[in-house]
């Protein structure tokens, strides 16, 4: 990927150094500053272009460049168009329309069709939805596979053990759903246009705008037309700006927006660091004759260890043909480098338990996404002058249901009844020109959103003991299934995920079995089937905001995780 030209003979010196250093047991802290000594003069290659780093007016090339921006005005816009954001705007138009008030409410979403980003199978608690939208299944909603049958277990390597779901825990899920969450998100954009809701897929927020006096204006689109290197080309137009009176973030979890806004506002100063976790999807086509609509599988244990938190699912869809979706989550706690999610779930995919479903079957999509696992404990201030955080943005995942689209959706309702009233009243309320609305956050902690999160609060921190899964699976039992989570204390996170990775020279290397490309399979065929697209002269999706910390920390400590962890290789 980097031509051998762009390195010296300075280069391979400190890369021999680096070497040196690591297999002396230097400590973390003391490598790092081993490296910028031995490192001093060696130029880090230019990796990132972004114009947050590299400012465009010191870059001659952007020289008599149109830099000016188009301006529209509404009063609410929202940033993603996932089920938190569309359940907002649905709900911000039913009172309008209620109320006879006029209320333009615009949704950007980057991907180029409402649920192009959204890959199908998940099990939906319909709950939130039908506080929403009543009628939703005289409308036609894509609800199509009620659960039918719940499998619990533990696994061994050759081995499952069945685990009883008992009435009142987090995984059972009688009344629930299977769905394709990327049609449901679909159906929800045409219930919001119906209501006079403004979609703009195709266009990702990269920036917020703020006002005089500091609180949020609105946000800015992308630009589009720029090379690798960070120059414009001749095709290059510059993104609009939408402004609003408030803003609703709802871009999912770790949204680049809403860490520009935790910085800009203090908002993580009473909360907990967010721990997160990845989860691998799969679309399968079975043979019909192994087809069992609304069945609903869960397992924990191998292929993973008692200390990696994790584990997965397996349902069969109903949706006139002989569809499965499966999974496997881990928790970015781990602490072995070594451990490559992906190649994880492909392991676990052979197992005696799970193999037979997918034999003779083809698989037809992949895809990943993050998840937020922190809980109540994490969640952060969700208001400020001009804006508000919704969904997966701030974390509102139950993690022992593995189901946050209820409560994100329900989040989303909640804002837009707080901002309502302060929009429509006929003096405007706010000592900022952004409106603050912290009635917002107040509503969520008297809902059931964090009623349902409270309880369950101690569960994800309780697999932090010497037994790990087993450990935190008896706590569970106890505290939960007989106390309902009431007990008198919450238990903490052990810090931020990257801290809990040890050096590699502590840890041993993971042999993976090949795949057989018939059940599991390697990287580079999956990304194909996951419907990403990228120019090949455009500039990467990711910011470092330091050029050298992949080969001094990342690679000489850790061995470079990031080649294991990230689902794109």
């Amino acid at each position: 990927m980097f031509p051998a030209s762009r390195y010296s003979y300075q280069a391979h010196r400190c890369a021999r150094l680096l070497q040196k250093i690591k297999t002396e047991h230097a400590t973390p802290q003391l490598y790092t500053a081993l490296h910028r000594r031995a490192c001093s003069t060696v130029s880090t290659p230019r990796i990132t272009t972004h114009y947050t780093i590299h400012p465009r007016d010191k870059d001659p090339r952007w020289e008599g460049v149109e830099m000016e921006r188009f301006a529209d005005e509404a009063d609410v816009v929202i940033v993603g168009g996932g089920p938190a954001g569309l359940a907002a705007a649905i709900r911000l138009k039913q009172l309008a329309n209620k109320h006879e008030k006029e209320l333009r409410v615009c949704l950007v979403e980057k991907a180029p069709q409402i649920g192009a980003h959204t890959l199908s199978g998940a099990c939906l608690e319909p709950s939130a939805l039908t506080e929403l939208i009543p009628d939703w299944k005289e409308r036609g909603a894509p609800l199509n596979t009620p659960v039918t049958e719940d499998v619990f277990s533990i696994l061994t390597e050759k081995y499952r053990i069945p685990v009883p779901i008992l009435p009142g825990l987090p995984m059972q899920n009688h009344g629930n759903y299977i769905v394709r969450m990327g049609n449901l998100v679909r159906w929800l954009g045409e219930q919001a246009e119906e209501l006079g809701v403004e979609l703009y897929p195709g266009y990702a927020a990269a920036e917020v705008l703020f006002h005089e006096d500091g609180s949020v204006k609105g946000i800015a689109t992308n630009d589009v037309g720029i090379a690798k290197d960070g120059s414009p080309k001749d095709i290059f137009e510059r993104g609009m700006e939408l402004h609003a009176k408030v803003t609703l973030f709802g871009e999912g979890c770790h949204g680049h927006l809403a860490k520009q806004l935790y910085n800009k506002f203090n908002l993580r100063e009473n909360c907990e660091p967010q721990t997160y976790a990845i989860g691998l999807k799969e679309l399968w086509m079975i043979d019909e004759k192994k087809w069992r609509p609304g069945r609903v599988e869960h397992s924990v244990g191998w292929p993973l260890d008692r200390n990696t938190y994790g584990g997965s699912f397996l349902y069969h869809l109903n949706e006139g043909e002989p569809l499965v979706a499966l999974g496997f989550v881990v928790g970015l706690d781990y602490t072995n480098p070594y451990l490559s999610p992906f190649r994880e779930f492909q392991r676990w995919k052979h197992h005696p338990f799970v193999a037979p479903t997918l034999e003779g079957g083809q698989r037809i999509a992949y895809g990943a996404r993050a998840l937020n696992e922190g809980g109540c404990q994490s969640i952060p201030k969700l208001t400020f002058p001009g804006g508000l955080l919704i969904g997966c943005s701030p974390g509102f995942m139950n993690v022992p249901k593995i189901k946050g689209t209820h409560t994100a959706m329900k989040s989303g309702m909640l804002a837009a009844e707080a901002i309502f009233p302060k929009l429509t009243a006929e003096t405007l309320d706010s000592e900022t020109a952004g409106l603050h609305v912290p009635e917002y956050a107040e509503n969520l902690k008297n809902s059931w959103v964090w009623k349902e999160l409270y309880a369950v609060r101690n569960i994800r921190p309780s697999f932090h003991n010497y037994f790990g899964l087993y450990g935190g699976m008896i706590y569970t039992g106890i505290f939960y299934w007989i106390f309902r989570g009431k007990e008198p204390w919450t238990l903490k996170h052990c810090g931020t995920d990257a801290n809990q990775l040890k050096p590699a020279k502590e840890c041993t290397p993971i042999e993976y079995p090949k795949p057989d490309g018939k059940i599991s399979f390697d990287l580079l065929s999956s990304v194909a089937l996951s419907g990403t697209n990228h120019e090949g002269d455009q500039p990467p999706h990711l910011t470092l905001k330091d050029d050298s910390i992949p080969v001094a920390r990342n690679l000489g400590i850790y061995d470079g995780p990031e080649q294991r962890f990230c689902p794109a290789g």
